[in-house]
């Protein structure tokens, strides 16, 4: 099941609310589940460099079928797949990126990026249930 432009929608506003709440300025991603851009924000005064972070964040979820956050814990250097970031283009092991629910099934992914990791970890929790 793929995500479908009002799905997506309405996870960029979720995130984007609560992106205003905690006053951070993100990029919001969204991608299908073959990991294809679907749907993609830049808030106003939003970091350029920030951009090209959250769509790896949304990739690398999308990947692995999990949080960018627990894809890192592969990515440690006491762990069996370290050197694993640097695979598939590069991998995003810190807060940011879920997979995207809809009846507890995966429907597409989003990464967001522009605050501090966990704000990043807040706002992409608040578009991932729909």
């Amino acid at each position: 099941m793929h995500i479908t432009f009002q799905e997506a929608t309405q996870a960029i506003q979720q995130a984007q609310a609560k992106a205003g709440d905690i006053n951070v300025a993100a990029n919001i991603a969204v991608l299908d589940t073959a990991g294809y851009l679907k749907l993609f924000l830049r808030m106003d005064d939003a970091f350029l460099g920030s951009i090209d972070i959250s769509l790896q964040k949304a990739k690398t979820a999308m990947l692995f079928r999990m949080s960018s956050e627990a894809v890192g814990e592969f990515l440690k250097p006491e762990a069996a797949a370290y050197g694993l970031e640097n695979t598939n283009g590069g991998l995003v092991g810190f807060p940011g990126a879920r997979p995207i629910l809809k009846n507890n099934v995966i429907i597409g992914y989003i990464g967001v990026s522009g605050g501090a990791p966990s704000q990043d970890a807040q706002i992409a929790t608040a578009g991932s249930n729909l």
